[in-house]
């Protein structure tokens, strides 16, 4: 088991993959003196002291602006919160302390609020598992381990921002435990030394009831194998990291934004509609279900045709639902809602409850139910605290909404199609600006700075509301980190002789989007253009599949990992997603990935899922090429079996730099040329034909020979 402490890289770390040193401004025929004079370089010094605090730096380095390459100047010593935290453990009784990353919703993205396991940690990736521990026999109470662990797209993030109090756990990497092995295994050990039972304390609201089920087991058996070791897992319901938030920092501000309502131009359904569609789920197979217990906020949005913005990049409102066979009842913060969006939802047989009192309802409600055979169905992402709650029978299983939301209507596909042919016009200039600005203009441009630019294409669009989530701006080896994130105070100017890896999305009225391309301005390597050609190859490959109904994800994933294989190369992430209908860019429960959640759930006409292979060298470059598209019936039967097949709705070209057609069969190279000619006759009537933009489009489009 490895438990390597990692010392904080931040710490007088240089950047190694931007042009901030005066010797990567000399390109290849090119003159270094247009740059030169652009160039204000300052001494800044490098390095801080993070034991004492003290943000001062030490030694110099070169650099073009502050701004574009420092590191980020908010470097957390989690030391002093650790001691705060251990000491409220104490006050609990606990030797050890969970803190998920997910709110009550257990929504993948959450609001500031709810950054709790970023809070303790200083690691900032969307996903992971902070585990702390507590000596028991230290009398100070403030001594133990810490540990955080997440998946492969966020290993070297998390090397990045973990300070020297912390262990990564890598999850999935060879011989490395899971995080619930990890906190057992220190549970047993705690045990051991101190003789007392150890109590392993969580939040319930923010611990699914499905993990909770998982941890249990898992405790139970080490209970058999370790008869000497005493532990138990605790509900702590008043959450600790909220206990000691404002010791460090001022909490953050309310997230809560205006809720509207989305017309059924959009939609293509009515709340009735929808409401008749779960209800015949709910009841149709077994009649001593009450109702459904409703907590993902997603699912709450597309049922009542409404759309917020209290999370970040996600239009979606802080809400639960309990629907019944006598009642339907919507719990959310007071006025938050207008008078008219009130109205429907009480036509509709919807009554309003506030927000905070959904756990004792749903206790008062259930109650009724407990000395007869009724029961509720939850779902399977459900929090812990809901089952604590519920004082009647339940199923838990996949929620009805979830899986009706999924299957998108011709309304919610033809705006899918029109928000990527919004986001496809925004891209190209945007490829086309890049490629002017950095080759012809030969400007320097950090990777916000993109990002801000693309952004400012988005946003000249009829119904952009916003993005679909933290654009991914990549130049060389930041393209390698899949997460990656850039900030003004931690980014690298782009490097055209570099591969730049551009994943994005845009959130409008017609629905949400989500496009990688990857792009070389100047001349690549070999490998890299064999690298990017068999990534091409997955994609075609996977787009350009036929499978028969009842067919998963998971049995298709391979598709387009083949021509990687064939080299010895992989990607260490799945190769398609769920999209939401403008709602989250992450949409289940269908996804395309090796994971077993993938071969649960077949896929369906109207799904729609990305598809986005990719490889990575780490510190050199990475490739993702990833397109939307979605799932419609083909001609094809066999057997009475209907086959499916992939619509790609994407409209952004390949980098022509990057591909040997050398590698290319002649039905990819005929398959790239139809989809580069529909992108033509899309957008070149929409630009000048003096344009730089104009030119651009027509030589990407241009068909390619052997």
């Amino acid at each position: 088991m490895s438990q390597t402490r990692l010392h904080n890289p931040r710490v007088s770390r240089q950047c190694s993959n931007c042009t901030c040193s005066p010797g990567l401004l000399s390109r290849s025929n090119r003159k270094s003196a247009l740059f030169a004079k652009k160039i204000n370089l300052q001494r800044f010094n490098s390095g801080s002291n993070i034991h004492s605090g003290d943000s001062s730096r030490k030694g110099s380095v070169f650099t073009l602006n502050p701004s574009l390459c420092l590191p980020e100047t908010k470097e957390i010593n989690t030391s002093k919160r650790l001691k705060s935290l251990r000491k409220k453990m104490n006050e609990y009784d606990l030797g050890i302390y969970i803190v998920p990353s997910e709110d009550q919703h257990q929504s993948e993205y959450v609001s500031p609020i709810d950054q709790k396991r970023e809070f303790i940690s200083g690691f900032s990736g969307s996903a992971g598992v902070a585990i702390i521990t507590r000596e028991l026999n230290n009398i100070q109470d403030d001594s133990g381990t810490a540990a955080l662990s997440t998946d492969g797209r966020y290993f070297t993030q998390a090397i990045n921002e973990l300070d020297f109090n912390w262990i990564l756990l890598k999850q999935g990497a060879k011989d490395e435990p899971t995080w619930e092995e990890w906190t057992i295994n220190q549970a047993v050990q705690l045990s051991l030394d101190s003789g007392k039972t150890v109590n392993i304390g969580v939040d319930p609201k923010v611990l699914s009831f499905t993990l909770y089920q998982e941890f249990q087991n898992i405790i139970e058996k080490s209970k058999t194998t370790h008869p000497k070791a005493k532990m138990e897992l605790k509900p702590i319901t008043e959450n600790l990291i909220d206990s000691i938030w404002e010791k460090f920092e001022t909490l953050p501000p309310s997230s809560l934004g205006e809720i509207k309502k989305l017309d059924i131009s959009f939609t293509g359904k009515t709340i009735k509609e929808k409401l008749g569609e779960v209800g015949e789920k709910i009841y149709e197979k077994d009649s001593n279900v009450e109702g459904l217990v409703v907590t993902s906020l997603d699912q709450i949005a597309w049922l009542l045709n409404l759309r917020g913005s209290d999370i970040e990049f996600n239009p979606v409102f802080y809400s639960f639902m309990i629907l019944s066979k006598n009642k339907n009842i919507l719990f959310i913060g007071d006025n938050r809602l207008s008078d008219s969006i009130v109205k429907e939802l009480e036509d509709n047989g919807i009554s309003i409850e506030n927000y905070s009192n959904f756990y004792s309802h749903l206790s008062t409600i259930s109650k009724q139910f407990s000395s007869n055979d009724k029961k509720f169905l939850i779902s399977d992402n459900t929090n812990w605290e809901v089952v604590r709650n519920l004082n009647c029978q339940y199923d838990k299983k996949l929620s009805p909404i979830e899986l009706l939301k999924s299957e998108k209507n011709a309304v919610e596909l033809e705006g899918a199609k029109l928000a990527h042919l919004k986001d496809g016009k925004a891209l190209i200039k945007f490829f086309a600006w890049l490629e002017e600005e950095l080759i012809n203009k030969q400007e320097l441009i950090d990777e916000v700075k993109a990002d801000d630019k693309l952004t400012e294409f988005r946003k000249q669009e009829d119904n952009f509301v916003g993005l679909s989530f933290d654009t991914i701006s990549a130049s060389g080896g930041n393209g390698a980190i899949i997460h990656y994130k850039p900030t003004k105070t931690a980014c690298s100017v782009i490097n055209p002789t570099k591969i730049y890896l551009n994943d994005s999305g845009s959130q409008f009225l017609e629905g949400t989007t989500d496009t990688t391309r990857t792009v070389h301005l100047d001349k690549p390597t070999k490998e890299e253009i064999k690298n990017y050609t068999l990534v091409l190859k997955g994609n075609i490959a996977l787009a350009t599949l036929k499978f028969p109904e009842g067919t998963t994800g998971n049995s298709i994933d391979s598709i387009a990992r083949q021509f990687l294989w064939s080299y010895g190369l992989d990607y260490g992430h799945g190769t398609g997603h769920g999209v939401g209908a403008y709602l989250n860019v992450h949409e289940g429960p269908m996804g395309i990935s090796p994971r077993p959640n993938s071969a649960i759930n077949p896929l369906k006409i109207g799904n729609l899922l990305s598809n986005e292979p990719g490889y990575y060298e780490e510190g050199k470059y990475g490739i993702r090429i990833e397109n939307v598209m979605f799932v419609k019936p083909s001609n094809y039967t066999y057997n009475g079996k209907q086959f499916l097949e992939f619509e790609t709705i994407t409209k952004v070209p390949f980098c022509k730099k990057l591909i040997n057609v050398n590698l290319l069969t002649d039905l990819e190279i005929e398959w790239i040329n139809n989809y580069h000619k529909s992108i033509w006759n899309d957008f070149s009537h929409t630009f000048d034909k003096n344009s730089f933009t104009y030119k651009w489009l027509k030589r990407e489009t241009d068909p390619l020979h052997k």
